[in-house]
């Protein structure tokens, strides 16, 4: 299936949650921020919510800075 991930379209396994992608992209899950369809997904939901057909993902990493 296709997905839109920070304005790139990606093929991914069917089925993938966020968390897989997160893995498959080798993204630490503990230092971003993801939005699925405009929509922020929670942290603890990342295992169990599965992307779909041409879902649009923004992954956004947190910049520490002083």
């Amino acid at each position: 299936m296709k997905v839109v991930i920070n304005g790139d379209t990606s093929e991914v396994e069917e089925g993938l949650t966020v968390a897989g992608l997160l893995e498959t992209l080798k993204i630490a899950p503990g230092r971003v921020a993801v939005e699925v369809n405009l929509q922020i997904v929670k942290k603890c939901d990342y295992e169990n919510h599965a992307l779909n057909d041409m879902d649009t993902v923004e992954i956004v990493n947190f910049v520490g800075g002083g």
